[in-house]
């Protein structure tokens, strides 16, 4: 195998990760009767964004590299603030037994 027909492949797995980040919203949705936006949306989004990322650095194709770095800014920032919400929510439920 040569080393383009393995970029290639790792581009298609990119693609393949960012594209199942719908799939994943979609059944959350589905199963909630409602549009939810899951954690795991947001893990697919950072995973398929790196991969495709890697492989446009390796094309070197400058447009498509600040597409997927400013997404990549934009899924570790929600991420972000998941987790703080995460933490700041046993906060909440003590303060309102008070």
């Amino acid at each position: 195998m040569s080393a383009e027909w393995l970029w290639v492949g790792i581009g298609f797995l990119g693609q393949a990760l960012f594209s199942a980040r719908f799939i994943v919203q979609w059944l959350a949705s589905e199963r909630a009767k409602r549009s939810v936006m899951p954690v795991a949306f947001w893990f697919f989004s950072l995973g398929g964004g790196a991969t495709l990322l890697a492989y446009a650095l390796y094309r070197q194709d400058p447009v498509f590299i600040v597409g997927q770095a400013t997404g990549l800014l934009i899924y570790m920032r929600n991420l972000t603030l998941i987790r703080k919400e995460r933490r700041q929510q046993p906060n909440d439920d003590e303060e309102s037994d008070a």
